[in-house]
């Protein structure tokens, strides 16, 4: 029986194996190698390793956790998991069941890219989801920012503090109110209704909007304020509580509503940023590791 499983390699669960292979705890790691940021060409915010790859920050992770026999990799799914007494049982795809006291899930989540075609060509490169990751790249640039029936005014006025050139594009009806309006006025934030046909460019970079109606729109860089879902299903199916933004309900050291369950990085709470993520597997662990001793006192 291992002490714990967790579920996802990226850096909150590389992060949580690292204290707890301190710890001598017997972990095993399941990642399926699909990151949130697999298109992106860096990783930024993360002290000591801003811009870097974000394969390469997987890949020192798990070198710095080689001296820790006790901590077990595995590039497999978890396709189910649950409770028992004192302990969780999770399904790998191989079908097989393993057994560990407690179960950590840093799954993460998938950004809901908006409907436009050519948007693949350009994402990680040109089109963003997080302006504090990628906005210090594309500063003082032509930007956009994509987002529907008036989601847009809080993210628009944000993105201000990187680019006063800046549109917010709507795909439709833009649904703002009278104050909405003025305060993008204020700004000097225009606003295009018009449905968006593609996005065109050359080697990932944006270089314009085209419209169903109106002149194509000469712009570097766009963001998107679209939602996200969870890329696991594991925590719905061991009963958790959720966010109204489809965040896992999580306490001060990552727990949750199921005893024993911990989750952590941006399956949970709302800054989503790899340093962040980090920050709680190392604090979901030491939660852990006081658990199981104080259990076995």
């Amino acid at each position: 029986m291992y002490d714990v499983i967790i579920v996802g390699g990226g850096p909150a669960g590389l992060s949580a194996a690292l204290i707890l292979g301190r710890c001598r705890r017997r972990v095993l790691v399941c990642d399926t190698g699909r990151p949130r940021n697999a298109s992106s060409t860096a990783l930024h915010g993360f002290l000591t390793r801003d811009g870097i790859e974000p394969a390469a920050l997987l890949r020192i992770g798990r070198e710095q956790l080689a001296p820790f026999a006790s901590v077990e990799f595995r590039n497999v799914e978890v396709r189910d998991a649950r409770p028992g007494q004192n302990r969780f049982e999770a399904m790998l795809d191989d079908g097989s069941w393993q057994v560990a006291r407690m179960l950590l899930l840093a799954t993460g989540v998938v950004d809901e890219l908006p409907p436009i075609e050519g948007i693949e060509a350009f994402y990680g490169g040109s089109v963003f989801h997080c302006p504090y990751c990628d906005g210090w790249e594309v500063r003082d640039q032509p930007l956009a920012l994509y987002a529907r029936a008036g989601k847009g005014l809080g993210t628009a006025l944000e993105l201000t503090i990187w680019s006063r050139d800046l549109v917010l594009c709507t795909d439709g009806p833009a649904e703002l109110s009278g104050e909405d309006r003025r305060q993008l006025d204020r700004h000097g934030i225009p606003v295009r209704e018009e449905s968006i046909v593609r996005l065109e460019g050359s080697d990932g970079v944006l270089q314009r909007i085209v419209f169903a109606d109106g002149p194509p729109l000469p712009r570097r860089a766009m963001f998107f304020a679209t939602s996200y879902r969870q890329h696991s299903d594991l925590a719905a199916r061991l009963g958790c509580d959720f966010t109204q933004r489809g965040a896992v309900e999580t306490g001060r050291y990552e727990t949750t509503n199921c005893p024993g369950l911990f989750v952590v990085g941006d399956a949970s709470r709302d800054v989503q940023m790899a340093i962040v993520a980090a920050a709680e597997g190392a604090k979901a662990a030491f939660a852990i590791n006081t658990a199981l001793w104080k259990a076995d006192i």
